[in-house]
C-alpha cells in the first residue's frame, strides 16, 4: 500500500471508528507499518485540513469528526481531471480562494487510485501567471457574503478615480475573467458592480444589509443574461414543501 493510499484509508478507517479514538499503535497494526509512519500520516492529515485530533491520556488516541469528513469518493479520470483544471481557476483573485485550496485538500485526501492519479498529473501542467491582489479585501468581500452585512468600499474606477461607498452586497458575477461584486450602493441609490480587483479597501460593518435581489439589480445592465453555472445547480437551496395538516 503506498502513502497515497494509505492516508485515504486512514481517515476510512477512523471514519468508521468515530466518535470512539484509535491509538497509533492500533493504527500502526492495521497497515502494517510503523507507529512513526502513522504519526506522520496524521500530521500530513491534520496540515492538509482533515479535522483529525488526538485525546491524551489513558483511553486517549486519534479521532476524527465524520461530519467534518467527506465519505468515499469515486471519481471518474475525466471528473478528477475537471475538477484539476477548475480549482487551478480559483487563484488568489477568486472569491473564497482560501477555502477553495483548503477543499482541494481534503478532497484530493479522499480521492484514490487512477483518478487520484490522472488528478495530480494535470495538476503538474497546469501554471498560472500570479496577479496582484490584497487578501484583505477578498476577505472583507466575503464576510460581508457570508453574514449580508453592510460593507465599506474604497473603488477605483475605468479612469482611476476613486471613491468611498457604502454598499449592501447581493451576489457575484463572474464575466471575461473578472469578479465582480454586486451590490445596491447607497451612495448611488442604484445597483451596481465592482470589480474586485479595483477595489483599494473594504471593511464589513456590523449593520445587517437589507435582502436584495441579484437579478433584479443586474437588470438594464449589460449582465442582465447572466445565468446560474449549471455546475452550481445541485447547491440551489431546497424549497421544503408544506405539511399537510392531519385530520
Amino acid at each position: 500500500m503506498n502513502r497515497t493510499t494509505r492516508l485515504y484509508a486512514l481517515v476510512e478507517e477512523l471514519r468508521a471508528a468515530a466518535p470512539r479514538p484509535l491509538t497509533v499503535a492500533a493504527l500502526a497494526a492495521r497497515f502494517e507499518v510503523s507507529t512513526r509512519s502513522v504519526q506522520r500520516d496524521l500530521q500530513a492529515l491534520m496540515e492538509a485540513g482533515v479535522p483529525v485530533r488526538a485525546t491524551p491520556g489513558r483511553g486517549g488516541g486519534w479521532s476524527i469528526d465524520p461530519d467534518m469528513t467527506l465519505p468515499p469518493i469515486r471519481f471518474t479520470v475525466d471528473e478528477a481531471s475537471a475538477l484539476a483544471v477548475a480549482l487551478a481557476a480559483a487563484d488568489a483573485c477568486a472569491p473564497y480562494a482560501g477555502a477553495a485550496r483548503t477543499a482541494a485538500q481534503k478532497i484530493t485526501a479522499s480521492m484514490s487510485g487512477p483518478a487520484s492519479a490522472a488528478a495530480r498529473k494535470l495538476a503538474a501542467r497546469i501554471v498560472t501567471l500570479p496577479s496582484p491582489s490584497d487578501s484583505s479585501v477578498r476577505v472583507a468581500v466575503e464576510q460581508a457574503l457570508t453574514s449580508n452585512r453592510v460593507l465599506r468600499l474604497s473603488y477605483a474606477d475605468a479612469a482611476g478615480s476613486e471613491s468611498d461607498r457604502v454598499v449592501e452586497p447581493a451576489g457575484l458575477l463572474s464575466a471575461g475573467g473578472r469578479w465582480y461584486l454586486i451590490a445596491w450602493c447607497r451612495t448611488r441609490q442604484a445597483g451596481r458592480g465592482f470589480r474586485l480587483d479595483r477595489i483599494t479597501a473594504a471593511a464589513p460593518t456590523t449593520e445587517q444589509a437589507q435582502p436584495r435581489d441579484l437579478t433584479g439589480l443586474l437588470r438594464g445592465s449589460a449582465a442582465a443574461d447572466a445565468v446560474q453555472p449549471a455546475t452550481l445547480a445541485s447547491l440551489k437551496p431546497r424549497i421544503e414543501k408544506p405539511k399537510t395538516p392531519s385530520r
